[in-house]
Order: structure tokens, then sequence, then C-alpha cells
């Protein structure tokens, strides 16, 4: 029969963690959070492309209306009575002609949407510039990084249809 001592620090079980096992854990931790955390940051990028998505074809409906009561669509969107920042303000909206030779108002336009400077979207490499083109009645889609000229086609990895 042993007999245990109750103020012996040698006899008590230990309780609590070591520092090592602290600073172990702190690394793992480090680690897991700095593999994650651009993943998710592009996650959140690519869910908010959605303000531009909407914005876009806001301006798309607003250039139909305006079209059934002139002769052509409009390069600005105070005609249309919309601003040019997009509902959650993560991009600036821009409207212009087409620019393509042969084209004019009465069949073309080109509305495009830009990560805002100090958002979030302003970091998307992949799609931070979303461009759509109206052309003799098709439609056509562009995006980039950090182009200022669109390729434009039938359809884009930045466009879910």
């Amino acid at each position: 029969m042993s007999i245990r001592c109750r103020r012996c620090r040698a006899c008590k079980p230990a309780r609590g963690f070591t520092l090592v096992e602290l600073v172990i854990t702190l690394v793992v931790l480090g680690i897991l959070a700095a593999v994650a955390l651009p993943s998710f940051m592009d996650s959140i990028r690519k869910g908010r492309r959605a303000d531009a998505y909407a914005a876009v074809a806001a301006v798309q409906q607003a250039q139909e209306r305006w079209r059934s009561n002139h002769a052509q669509y409009t390069t600005s969107l105070s005609d249309l009575a919309l601003g040019s920042t997009s509902s959650s303000g993560y991009y600036t909206i821009e409207l212009a002609s087409s620019g393509a030779s042969g084209d004019t108002l009465a069949s073309a336009y080109v509305v495009t949407a830009r990560g805002n400077r100090g958002s979030s979207q302003a970091s998307d490499g992949q799609c931070r510039n979303l461009s759509m083109r109206l052309r003799g009645g098709n439609l056509e889609y562009a995006g980039c990084g950090s182009c200022e000229d669109f390729s434009y086609a039938v359809s884009n990895a930045c466009w879910p249809r």
C-alpha cells in the first residue's frame, strides 16, 4: 500500500499543455490559414461577380426599353436612369458604342463592368473586367483580369451560362 502526499507536485498528475505543444498547434493553424485564405478570397470574389452580372443585365434591359422609344441605343447611363456603380459598389459600369467598323448605335453597344479599386474585386486576377457586347441582335461576352481591349465570343469563362 502506497501513501500519496497531497502537497507534493510530483505526485499529482500533470494538467494543461506544454509550451512545445502550443507552438506546434500554432504552426499547424498558421499553415492551414496560409493555404485556405487565398482559396476563400477567390470564392468571395467569384460570388461578388454576381453584382457585375446584375448591373450589366440592368443596363441591357434599360437599353431595350430606351430603344423601344428611340431609333437607336444610347451611350449615356443617365439617359437610362442608371448610376455608374453597381448596386453593391464593387464595380464601375461603363456604356459605349461598339467601336467595331460598320456598327452603329442602331444595332450595337458595349457595357463594361470594371472592379473598383479599394474593393476585393480589384484583386480578381481572372475576371476583374467583365464586358458584354450587343451586336446585330447577338450577345457576345468577354472578361479578363487586367486587359483594356476585350476579345468577345459567344461564351467566356468569366460569364456563367
